[in-house]
């Protein structure tokens, strides 16, 4: 997956996509600095209700907080699991 910015391609290391429903796709794509680190940008893709398009929003994670933000979604998810047993 390639796309154009500043009049430079940005080649994708990994891309991976996930469909959540019938109007949300995430992409999770691994990508270069220029001096070589990676970084990762999460970007949710909704349709838009009239069909005319889609909304985008994107977050960019470094490599210098990978392990941090693994850390935090763990959480998070475990925290939704207790909730959810106990309703």
């Amino acid at each position: 997956m390639a796309y154009e910015n500043n009049d430079k391609k940005m080649e994708s290391i990994y891309s991976k996509r996930i469909r959540a429903g019938k109007r949300r796709t995430y992409f999770f794509d691994v990508r270069a600095t220029r001096g070589n680190d990676y970084y990762l940008t999460i970007t949710e893709s909704r349709k838009r209700f009239d069909d005319n398009g889609y909304d985008r929003h994107k977050v960019f994670l470094y490599k210098e907080d990978f392990n941090k933000f693994i850390k935090a979604l763990g959480e998070a998810v475990h925290v939704d699991g207790e909730l959810g047993r106990a309703h």
